[in-house]
């Protein structure tokens, strides 16, 4: 019987693979994990790891690894559909009956698996011929050790377009074919898709031979690839295999990481240098199936591509396919290695260690997309920054989880902020100004006395409430912050009658405000006092600059949030009449999220206590603490 992958993978969701393993061996708990000194060889400290969360169980010390099906049949000695059936009686689920297509494709594949292993142990052969002389003498140059080019199974494809199938003549050609050693065009004779190559074998995660990647040796020879793949077959997809993760995921286990290379080349030599947690992909830009497997092995794969254009525009669209995927905690980190060298270049000029440097200070996804876009176009006009801000919010609307693509966009509006509106020198530097023939000073810049005078009016807090008021506050006690909220304010102040025209005239008069320094609001006669300082931390003058801009920020989120999830309540409470039952489920919803407000508003007063509590060097004055809500 032949059980498809998605129905086995739904079976291993379903077990709890610990309570599986418990049965016959003594677990501990070490963290998020389980181990155990390992039952399947003598030790006499734990080295055998259960994980839950991934599903798989492995050995440290002999290296074994499974999933709970596995653990059934190695452990326990019963057969394949035997584990299967009494996994499955435990989990309810009911076992397919018998598909016989899905047995042809079993038995199919199976019959492939010897026409690969075939093809290798062939090709291995033919290394060691005279023919294999020019393969030989560039794996010498490339300084593999024995150890490297036996593990990796290192082959020669003779330079003859029927050799292979003269090899193998146990096997039909029409099985040589679909197995992407022979390519079939119309009615001619089938011909060896490798000629003069070196070969290196793929193999699945569990070690078996799927495929094979070849690369020219004849360096002058311009009209074919310099490395050529499989094609995708019964048993090669190249969108869902990665090269070399068979001995890489172990590897992984232990070192905490996955490490992605361009090319297979570049995984022998990191694996030849020590570094054998390293995979590359087939020859492509990685898949949305290759990041989960690597999501499965780490939360953030490391990406290290070669450090010219080619390799920095592969990163770039890892990581646009990665976008819309991230997840909490599932990202990728990025190495980028210097100019025109990959990482053997690297290894070989510089040592491991400087591999191992680069690795240990990876970059992160959201900095090299900013660094990437920042120099991907000319910025010298303002129609190139706009440029430059639309592409950022075209990566961050990619991403498909709401708090990460809000994270995204607030950090990537403040970066551009940042190189778009530098914060000037100060006032009092710009007034030394001298022309070059006289000793004139440069005039002090002044307000328009009509925006002056509407600064005034957004200092009062007149029918405003405390948020609204108190973000007002804040952002002329802190107007750098200003422009990096500019577009989510002008947003909200087209829509807010009560502090849009307040909110707009700060937008306007931005370049004109200092922070620190006196504003043509400063003087104390004819306003409205300043919103209550022991509810929000960042107008407390003596809080930290930082940390009060941090607080700033998210009273700017929430004074934003609050009119979307007060009409989205109206608008529910309004279907009770037609839709009572969707309406009520609706309206439950909003106010749980209303109350998830509330209580981000009240951490801000929180967080404003516990600074004032901590004890003060200068001033022995204890906070009064957090005023009453009501």
């Amino acid at each position: 019987m032949a059980l498809s992958p998605q129905w086995l993978d739904e079976l291993r969701a379903r077990v709890t693979l610990s309570t599986v393993v418990m049965r016959t061996t003594k677990l501990q708990r070490a963290g998020r994990e389980w181990k155990a000194c390992c039952p399947f060889h003598d030790e006499k400290s734990p080295s055998f790891y259960v994980n839950d969360a991934k599903g798989f169980y492995h050995c440290f010390g002999c290296g074994v690894h499974g999933d709970a099906i596995r653990w059934m049949t190695d452990q326990r000695g019963m057969s394949f559909m035997d584990a299967v059936k009494e996994l499955a009686g435990e989990a309810g689920l009911e076992v397919p009956a018998p598909d016989p297509r899905a047995a042809q494709r079993a038995e199919q594949q199976a019959g492939l698996h010897e026409v690969t292993q075939a093809a290798q142990d062939w090709f291995r052969a033919s290394l060691d011929t005279p023919a294999g002389a020019k393969a030989r003498e560039y794996l010498a140059s490339r300084d593999f050790d024995a150890h490297t080019l036996e593990r990796f199974g290192f082959g020669y494809a003779p330079n003859a377009r029927n050799a292979i199938g003269g090899a193998l003549k146990q096997f039909d050609r029409a099985m040589l074919i679909e197995a992407g050693l022979l390519i079939a065009v119309d009615e001619k004779e089938p011909y060896d898709r490798f000629r003069d190559r070196l070969t290196i074998p793929i193999h699945d995660p569990r070690g078996r031979v799927i495929g094979f990647a070849a690369r020219i040796l004849d360096a002058d020879k311009k009209d074919a690839p310099k490395y050529l793949n499989s094609p995708d077959t019964p048993l090669f997809d190249k969108g869902r295999t990665l090269f070399n993760l068979h001995r890489a995921g172990p590897a992984s286990r232990k070192s905490g990481r996955i490490v992605v290379v361009e090319g297979q080349m570049d995984a022998v030599a990191m694996a030849a240098a020590g570094f054998e947690d390293a995979v590359a992909p087939m020859g492509t830009a990685l898949t949305e199936r290759q990041l989960e497997m690597l999501w499965r092995l780490a939360d953030a794969p490391i990406l290290c591509f070669d450090g010219d254009n080619a390799g920095q525009r592969a990163a770039m669209r890892a990581i646009s396919r990665a976008l819309p995927m991230l997840s909490p905690a599932k990202t990728l980190s990025i190495v980028q290695l210097p100019p025109g060298l990959d990482p053997d270049d690297l290894i070989r000029q510089q040592g491991p260690q400087a591999m191992e440097a680069l690795l240990a200070a990876p970059a992160s996804l959201i900095d090299t997309l900013w660094a990437f876009e920042q120099t991907a176009a000319p910025l010298r006009t303002p129609e190139d920054k706009a440029g430059l801000k639309a592409r950022l919010m075209a990566h961050c609307d990619a991403i498909e989880q709401p708090d990460i693509k809000a994270l995204y966009r607030r950090e990537l509006l403040e970066k551009f902020s940042a190189f778009a509106f530098p914060p000037r020198p100060p006032r009092a530097a710009r007034e030394k100004h001298e022309w070059k023939g006289g000793f004139a000073k440069a005039a002090n810049p002044q307000l328009d006395p009509a925006v002056a005078g509407r600064l005034r009016q957004a200092a009062d807090g007149g029918s405003r409430d405390l948020l609204a008021s108190a973000v007002i506050a804040g952002l002329l006690r802190f107007p750098d912050q200003i422009l990096a909220h500019a577009e989510t304010l002008a947003r909200f102040a087209s829509s807010d009658g009560r502090s849009g025209p307040a909110l707009e005239t700060l937008i306007e008069a931005a370049e004109m405000l200092e922070p620190g320094q006196a504003t043509p609001i400063s003087a104390p006669q004819g306003f409205a006092p300043p919103p209550d300082k022991s509810r929000f931390a960042f107008l407390d003058e003596g809080a930290d600059p930082q940390d009060a801009r941090e607080d700033l920020a998210e009273a700017v989120s929430l004074l934003v949030e609050r009119p979307a999830l007060e009409a989205a309540l109206a608008v529910a409470t309004a279907r009770f009449e037609t839709e009572p039952e969707a309406a009520f489920a609706e309206q439950q919803r909003l106010l749980k999220r209303k109350l998830a407000f509330e209580k981000r508003l009240g951490l801000m007063a929180s967080r404003r206590a516990a600074r004032a509590a901590q004890p003060e060097i200068d001033s022995p004055v204890a906070d009064p603490g957090i005023p009453d809500e009501n």
